[in-house]
This record gives structure tokens, sequence and C-alpha cells, in this order.
């Protein structure tokens, strides 16, 4: 299982495996997963069944892979946070000795294996500059070795494979017969492709050839985000606020007891879509939790700890927004990455 051309998504699941039990069901018991949280039900249903089950290695073996992959993120996050601040300016590309030096240190203080075995996990699910190390660590380190997943065995009408009786087989193979007796002999399989009109020139710069006579690698594009209809209606995807990110007013889900007048904070945020009155954004926060992801951008563009990127979208007025100064733009790979 720790060859190294196991899926991302295998790893995710073995480390699972490997962790302890109890300190998965205890991160699992944190969690508010009822029916009116935030949490998209692929993730929240299974992460509820395993709050009531308690059964740990079937999650692992056979839950969707965004659920195990939120909760390899739950139990990443903290640690996370440590192994960046003991790796210090090397966090965003660490050298494989860097890594394994500032995970021993950490580990002779007080980091658990069970803490190692999440992060290195979840920076290969996460496809860090640091993954391939994260790799080799689980091969070359016996104590991160990674469990074979279990064989997973199915049964029932819905999955198992129907007996067709000798007559419907018969059926059906005279069908075929009849319909390629039909055919006319000598009918093309398919259309005649269009010819190619001549003294046409691609336009892209991808389809150039270069000065070897090769042509040069297409650059990569910027997926497009999907949304609703309402949001297509009042928002402009290629708005050239697009991929910035913010600082924005993100209103609080509920009022807070202790300042009840506080309505909002000022939050970093990724501008995903913007109109002249308002701006689409995912909200940026300090804090972990199942809706939300490592952004890995988040020394670059100068935050000044780790930050978790909500997969939510909100609405804010223009005017809620700092557009003097914007924290920066994320590239087109770190904006693939997260739609």
């Amino acid at each position: 299982m720790t060859d190294s051309s196991s899926s991302a998504n295998t790893v995710a699941r073995a480390a699972i495996l490997k962790i302890d039990p109890r300190t998965t069901l205890s991160a699992v018991d944190t969690l508010d997963l009822r029916a009116h949280s935030k949490v998209s039900a692929v993730i929240g249903v299974p992460l509820r069944q395993l709050q009531q089950k308690r059964d740990v290695a079937s999650f692992a073996s056979a839950a969707p892979v965004a659920a195990v992959k939120a909760l390899l993120e739950l139990l990443a996050a903290a640690p996370l946070e440590r192994v960046i601040e003991q790796l210090g300016e090397h966090a965003e590309s660490p050298s494989y000795e860097e890594l394994a030096t500032a995970i021993d240190e950490l580990l002779a203080k007080d980091l658990t294996i069970d803490d190692a075995v999440a992060v290195l996990a979840y920076a290969v699910g996460e496809s860090f500059p640091a993954a391939p190390h994260c790799r080799r660590l689980f091969e070359e380190r016996k104590e991160f070795a990674l469990p074979a997943l279990p064989e997973i065995t199915t049964s029932g009408a819905l999955v198992s494979a129907r007996e067709v009786s000798p007559e419907i087989r018969e059926q059906r193979r005279a069908r075929r017969e009849e319909q390629r007796r039909r055919k006319k002999p000598g009918a093309p399989t398919r259309p005649p492709r269009p010819s190619k009109q001549k003294g046409v020139t691609p336009s892209h710069p991808s389809a150039q050839s270069t000065t070897t006579g090769e042509l040069a690698p297409a650059p990569e594009p910027r997926r497009r985000a999907l949304f609703t209809p309402l949001e297509t209606s009042r928002f402009d995807a290629d708005h050239p606020l697009a991929g910035t990110i913010l600082l924005v007013d993100v209103p609080f889900d509920a009022q807070d007891p202790t300042q009840p007048d506080v309505k909002s904070k000022e939050r970093p945020a990724l501008v995903v879509a913007a109109s002249s009155e308002a701006l689409l954004v995912r909200p940026i926060y300090s804090n972990q939790s199942p809706s939300r992801r490592v952004f890995t951008a988040w020394r670059r563009v100068g935050l000044d700890h780790v930050s978790f990127i909500d997969d939510a979208r909100i609405a804010v007025p223009v005017t809620s927004a700092d557009l003097r100064q914007p924290l920066g733009q994320l590239t087109t790979a770190e904006w693939n990455s997260l739609f």
C-alpha cells in the first residue's frame, strides 16, 4: 500500500486506519453534524454514521472519499500548524531532510505518531510541494508505515450480477443479428469529417510552432467555478476581481451573546465573482471545520498563520471590502485546486 504509486485517496483511507480509533472518534465527536449545519450531505452523513456506529475501519474503507478527506483534515489541522511553525522559513517547500528533522524534533516533544501520520497523509492528499517527501517517510519509516486496506465485499440484489436465462441471451443474439442484417453494405460507420480550410492559422499561442519545430505546451487554463442560476444572474464570473484576496466584512452566522451588537468581522476572502454592487466570496478563517480546507497560499498572500478557506460562498457589498490594498492574486494552479 505504501508504494509510491498509491493514490492520494488510498493514502488518506489507510491513514485513518493507522490512527488510533480513539483519537479519531474523539475528534469526530466534537463536530456539529445536525441537519441544519453547513456540512454537505456527502460529508455529514458518513461522519454522523461514524459518530453513531463507532466503526472506524468500515468508514475508512467504504465512506465517500470526500468524507474521509474531511476527517483527515480535522485530524491534521492542529499538528500541521505546529509542523509549519517548526519548519519556519522552509515551510513553503521543505527538503526531505528539513521535513524529517522538523517532525522528529516535534516527536521528541509531544507530537504523536497519529499526529504525524495525519499531517503526512493530508499533505499527500492536498498535493503539497512536500508530498513526495511525505510518501518517502511512509515508505522508509517503520513507525509511519500504513496498513493495507481490507477487501470490501458487497452483497445483495442491488450489486450482485443478475442471472440471464439462455432464452434471453438467444433473443439478444437474434436482435443483434437482425440489426447487422439491416445495415446497408458499405455504409459508412460515421459521417465524414469536414476538411480543414486552407490558410487558417491557429490563433492560440500554444498551437504555434517553436523554433525547434515542436509544439509549445498549452498553458493551464483557469477552471470556471460552477454557479447557481441566481449567482449567475447577479455576478460576473469574469470580473477583474475574480481570484483576488481582499479584506471584507463577513457577517456572523449567529449572534455572539457576549457581543450582541457585533454583526460581522473583517476577514480575508477569495473573490470568485463580482458585480458593481457586490462581491461573491469564499471567506478565509483561522479555525478549521469540515466545510473548510487549508488555504495553501496563506503564506504567499501575507497571512501570519495557517488559514482555512470555506467551501460556502457568500455575497458581501462592495462597500464592505478594502479594494485599495488587495492581499494578493491566486495563481491558476492555486485557483484550480479550489474548484
